[in-house]
């Protein structure tokens, strides 16, 4: 296993791990819609900013990373805004591996903190508390549908 930055000429290859992931249980994200599919993810992975991290295993993609730098206050961090492993790969320990790697490679780039989002309800909310993430107890998200 190994880990590399990916970038947007990796973006067939993300789109594919994506929806066996995010179409299939817990989420059941409807992606059938490729070409939304493909602006969400260059929306991701297309920018300045951007820092997309890929786990392979030989020449296949089992994990992806996609996020931003972002310069806070309190340092530089990663903010994660997708973070997935191939549904077959799941509960073999690549996630953790995969956090650890990526940890291991933003800290060479001087990023001193991760951030990101998941669904308390879902299985993921388990995994980052057991890896070491901790919950922002005043920290909430809002949504609002303009129609």
């Amino acid at each position: 296993m190994q880990i590399v930055e990916l970038n947007i000429n990796h973006i067939e290859e993300i789109k594919v791990l994506f929806k066996d992931v995010f179409m299939a249980e817990p989420w059941n994200d409807n992606w059938s819609d490729d070409e939304q599919l493909h602006q969400y993810i260059k929306d991701l992975i297309g920018n300045a900013n951007s820092l997309t991290y890929g786990l392979m295993d030989q020449a296949e993609l089992l994990g992806v990373s996609m996020g931003s730098i972002k310069h806070w206050w309190t340092g530089t961090e990663y903010n994660i805004d997708e973070l997935c492993i191939r549904v077959r790969s799941q509960g073999h320990g690549y996630g953790k591996m995969f956090l650890d790697l990526i940890e291991n490679q933003i800290r060479r780039k001087g990023i001193v903190n991760i951030f990101l989002q998941t669904e308390r309800s879902v299985w993921a909310y388990d995994f980052y508390m057991k890896n070491g993430y901790t919950e922002m107890p005043d920290h909430v998200s809002f949504h609002k549908t303009i129609s």
